[in-house]
């Protein structure tokens, strides 16, 4: 019966799905991850690639559900497709193995999924060029083609398992281990991660926690990192304001506060952190925080009575007063 309900999910699919994404030409990507935080039951995928975009093609993901590389000579309908058979109730070997023999060129695909139970399913193609391999293990798989070295998905998974951290730092380590040990043999372009919940709400942009590209850089890596480390200091930013949408703005202060450690310089950080020490009553702090931004930036001065309306700013007369004078500084 599991066999006969794969067979009518895998011939449900349009007989053009594959071909009208494949691309037989050229290879698209090089090394990747797949994995599982089993703590969390975060799922995410991250890749690095002589490419320009990989982050559109390889990495796929739905929370709850599982995620997906699809590489080499690229059929991106691996990724939809694969993730849509998972959601079904099929595990990611069911998944990729269905996918394969309906492709009529896995010989040229690399593929890894993972399902939301920490199934590792993952093929590298006779085809694909060398060096190309993938490695599996606990709740993860790592996989390369076009390599300068076969030594790459050994050192990626050594660094993964090795790794502290979050999903997130984990699979970076597994990237740059990859890179260490000589990685694309064309040389850096691009990079992506994506990283979505454990927990699924039916609301995408909730479920998406992290989801960022470089399309195109001479060192894709560190700017994937400096683009990681700002997305946690926004993250912060969006647990203040929703801080402060339910009252609570001592939560507010330590969220903003948080972002403006992680974030160091940025004026946005900076100014709905003293917008967060207004409301909360720490007025001389917030005038600080206040003049410090203001005189980076006249603009965010010139904002600040607009907020007051809105209820964005609790402040009366005197306290704007404070807050724009700034004859003293």
């Amino acid at each position: 019966m599991l066999r006969l309900a794969l067979f009518l999910l895998i011939a449900s699919i349009p007989a053009n799905a594959f071909a009208a994404n494949a691309s037989p030409i050229r290879p698209v990507s090089t090394y990747s991850i797949v994995a599982l935080d089993p703590e969390t039951g975060e799922l995410g995928v991250a890749v690095q690639s002589h490419w320009f975009s990989v982050g559109a093609m390889v990495p796929w993901a739905r929370a709850g559900v599982g995620a997906v590389a699809t590489q080499s000579l690229v059929d991106p309908s691996y990724g939809p497709l694969g993730l849509q058979i998972m959601a079904a109730g099929r595990d990611a070997q069911h998944a990729l193995d269905g996918l394969l023999t309906a492709d009529s060129s896995p010989e040229i695909r690399q593929v890894a999924m993972i399902d939301a139970a920490g199934n590792v399913a993952a093929h590298t193609g006779s085809n694909c060029i060398p060096e190309a391999g993938h490695r599996t293990g606990e709740n993860y798989s790592v996989q390369a083609n076009l390599m300068a070295s076969d030594i790459v998905p050994e050192r990626m998974a050594e660094a993964f398992e090795a790794a502290t951290g979050d999903l997130a730092d984990k699979m970076m380590a597994a990237l740059n281990a990859a890179q260490a040990a000589g990685g694309d043999i064309r040389g850096k372009q691009s990079a992506a991660i994506l990283v979505v919940s454990g927990q699924p709400t039916g609301r995408v942009w909730e479920d998406t926690l992290i989801d960022l590209r470089v399309e195109d850089h001479e060192e894709p890596l560190k700017e994937l990192a400096r683009l990681l480390n700002i997305n946690r200091g926004y993250a912060r930013m969006n647990e203040g304001d929703l801080a402060v949408e339910h009252g609570d703005l001592v939560a507010a202060e330590s969220a903003y506060g948080a972002a403006r450690e992680i974030l160091g310089d940025n004026l946005e950080a900076g100014y709905w952190y003293a917008i967060a020490l207004c409301n909360a009553g720490e007025i001389d702090r917030a005038v600080e925080v206040f003049h410090e931004i203001f005189a980076q930036g006249e603009n965010w001065r010139e904002l600040t009575p607009r907020l007051i309306a809105g209820g964005f700013l609790v402040a009366d007369e005197a306290t704007l007063e404070r807050i724009l004078d700034m004859e003293d500084q």
